[in-house]
């Protein structure tokens, strides 16, 4: 028994005393990393390959401790280009996460203290939420990205600035397929049409239903490089989707298109949107559907 509380006490109790304020933060900034890292190679395609590089670094060992030396030679040589290779094929999915993790910081201290007009979130998507609607019962391609924290200065510089109140009619014509922004994308920014006309990049994801289109694989491509919610209607099926954070949600209505829309720009908006009457011409969602 003596010798059980001599190893405890040298090994468990000790050094728990020894743990200082530092250390935790130290563990939990460790975690965190941990964890983004895990959420970034396993929601992407890297995921396949980083079991590869784990087999890898698996034979490695064992060659090494075996005295594989032709073997530990060429996985030596293999590892130190490889990383080099890694860095350069992945670039986008790179950018992607350092972009997401650039903007939050930042923003949450720049929001600080402000107020978000809940009354004017619940109008826009209310006017956004209405012209998809239309636009998908009469087959209307449409493309509208709604900007949060990550900036799209890039891709509004590509279209035309337009700069007015968010309205479900001017989003009706700005999809009419004789006009002339019809093919790109709308931007909202600050809850305002900003935008029109704009060019997004396309997803690279590999796994993506044959059917959909280049609107579809825009939506995706944007919502994989930044925290804005991209809603696409189709023009061959009517069919209304929402993409965010890299995933697709198709077979919206405008009940279940307005909820998931106000779950992400603003929870707090959702029990309000129940009495609010400004939009009250549309008594009945279903028939948006």
């Amino acid at each position: 028994m003596g010798s059980v509380a001599q190893f405890l006490n040298q090994y468990v109790i000790t050094p728990i005393r020894e743990i200082t304020l530092v250390d935790l933060l130290d563990i939990v900034i460790l975690a965190v990393l941990i964890y983004y890292v895990y959420r970034f190679i396993w929601d992407r395609r890297a995921g396949k390959l980083a079991v590869g590089v784990a087999l890898i670094i698996v034979i490695l060992i064992i060659s090494s401790a075996l005295e594989m030396h032709a073997l530990n030679f060429i996985l030596q040589n293999f590892y130190q280009v490889g990383i080099i290779a890694l860095l350069i094929i992945f670039q986008p999915e790179m950018r992607a996460a350092l972009e997401k993790v650039g903007a939050t910081p930042m923003t949450s201290l720049k929001n600080i203290g402000e107020q978000k007009d809940t009354e004017q979130i619940i109008e826009a998507i209310e006017a956004i939420t209405e012209a998809a609607c239309d636009l998908a019962r009469e087959k209307t391609g449409a493309l509208i990205v709604i900007e949060r924290s990550t900036k799209l200065g890039e891709y509004i510089k590509s279209g035309v600035v337009i700069n007015a109140q968010v309205n479900a009619f001017l989003l009706r014509n700005i999809f009419f397929n004789k006009a002339p922004l019809h093919d790109g994308a709308v931007i909202i920014r600050d809850y305002r049409v900003y935008a029109a006309g704009c060019f997004l990049p396309l997803s690279t994801q590999t796994d993506i239903v044959k059917d959909l289109g280049t609107r579809h694989r825009a939506a995706i491509g944007m919502s994989e490089i930044s925290d804005a919610p991209v809603i696409v209607v189709s023009e061959e099926t009517g069919t209304i989707s929402l993409a965010y954070e890299g995933a697709l949600k198709r077979n919206f209505n405008y009940s279940t298109l307005k909820q998931e829309l106000l779950q992400i720009l603003d929870p707090a908006a959702g029990t309000k949107s129940q009495s609010h009457r400004r939009f009250g011409r549309r008594s009945s969602p279903k028939s948006k559907s």
